[in-house]
This record gives C-alpha cells, structure tokens and sequence, in this order.
C-alpha cells in the first residue's frame, strides 16, 4: 500500500472511483453528484486552495480523500474542509481509510494549516481525530442538514478556539446539496 499527496494525471481514474464508490453505498444519483463533485474540484479549485491524498496498491488507485480551503472573512486561521473520501468498495473494512486520512492529516500539520473539518459520520472520522463542533464554534459556509456531522481537529499543538466572521467554501463545493 502506498500512500501519495496529488493527482499526477490521474484526475479520471480518481473521479471514476469516487463515482463508482458513491454508486454502490448510496445510489447512482449520489455517485454522479460526488464524481461530478470531484470532477469540480479537480478542474476549478486553485491549486493553493487544494489538498488530494491517494491510496494505490498495484499501480491502481483504490483511495482518495480531497480537502479544499474554507475561508472566513475575520479569521486569518488556515482551515481546510475534508470531502470527499473513498475507498474503492472491495478494499473497505481494511483500515485502508483510516490509514489514508492519517497521512493526509499529517501531511496538511506539516504544511502549516491550523483546523481541518468535514461533515461526515461521527463514528467513523472520530478514529482519526475529528470530534463534533457547533456551527457557532465553527460557522459552516450553508445551513447543516445534520448538526452531528459537523467535525473539527486543530492540527496545531493549540487548543481550538471558535473561527470568526463567514465561511466561504472553494467553487466546487458553493452548493447547498452537499451541506
């Protein structure tokens, strides 16, 4: 298993995975949206702006997770969004994700960046770290659909303390649907 940091030119092979893995867990409708979703990211969002960590195993991607930057307009904090992750459907319940995350992780500490979040699942991003914050404590750039999936992790040696001022989130994600 090896464990990278950037696309490289695999941008296809990566949006077919998150598309095939969103299929098979939720629908072809959720596929298309998180392949179109990367799609976006991949294409549109800054390279400043963008953060991409991949599993392979044989030559072949099987994992992908993709930050993007939040802003907010009175914080000067670095803050990146996690979202999507995947790992393709026949390698899950491997610990393949969780390895991934906590090299992406590691990697974003090294680069400097204060706060990662992502909205997801509590049980199972609480294994790399991430606990629940109010949207008080860290304003999210839409309305939350599910209040308990807001996550947070300072990724400095600092307690966290609440972000100020409105979250603007990259293009690819300034949409309500995914929030």
């Amino acid at each position: 298993m090896e464990f990278s940091q950037g696309v490289r030119g695999r941008d296809q092979e990566l949006i077919a995975l998150f598309t095939a893995t969103f299929t098979a867990s939720e629908g072809a409708s959720e596929g298309t949206l998180i392949g179109d979703l990367v799609r976006d990211q991949l294409s549109r969002t800054p390279a400043a702006d963008l953060y991409v960590f991949t599993a392979e195993s044989a030559g072949m991607v099987i994992g992908g997770a993709v930050f993007t930057r939040l802003n907010y307009d009175q914080d000067d904090r670095s803050v990146f969004v996690l979202g999507p992750v995947a790992v393709a459907t026949e390698w899950q319940g491997q610990g393949i994700g969780r390895q991934l995350l906590t090299y992406a992780l590691q990697t974003l500490r090294e680069a400097g960046i204060d706060i990662a979040v992502t909205y997801g699942d509590p049980n199972y991003y609480s294994r790399v770290g991430f606990a629940p914050v109010t949207e008080a404590f860290i304003p999210a750039p839409f309305k939350l659909q599910y209040h308990e999936g807001w996550l947070a992790q300072s990724l400095t040696k600092t307690e966290m303390t609440p972000l100020k001022g409105t979250a603007h989130c990259v293009e690819a994600f300034n949409d309500p649907a995914f929030w």
